[in-house]
């Protein structure tokens, strides 16, 4: 086995990895109870399967066609930026329309400060 099939081998099991955290975001989709943890799974977790797949697939047409795919290296950046900036405006106005946290997710210290006027 030559160092080409090794980082061939390499780009394989970045993609796989890539592949089961994107399974293992989809369950916590699913799973978790509020519109913030859900937040989460789809942010974090997907952020970085794409980034473990794309990253594959830049090494092996790196490799394998001895090209560096500027596409990909756009892509890479693309969503390694816009992916936890969209989580959290999302959570921030979920919040400020009021979505209710989950239960037993603790003390919501935020509300205090934030809807000072306003009472429920």
């Amino acid at each position: 086995m030559n160092v080409n099939q090794m980082i061939e081998w390499a780009a394989v099991i970045l993609i796989l990895v890539g592949s089961i955290v994107s399974v293992i975001s989809a369950f916590g989709m699913i799973r978790l109870p509020d519109v913030y943890t859900r937040s989460h799974a789809a942010t974090k977790s997907s952020t970085l399967s794409v980034l473990s797949c794309l990253l594959g697939a830049f090494v092996y047409f790196w490799i394998h066609d001895g090209y560096v795919s500027v596409r990909l290296i756009l892509g890479i950046l693309f969503v390694f930026v816009t992916a936890p900036v969209a989580g959290h405006l999302i959570c921030r106005a979920a919040y400020r329309s009021r979505v209710p946290l989950a239960e037993g997710s603790g003390e919501d210290e935020l509300k205090a400060k934030l809807f000072i006027d306003k009472d429920e």
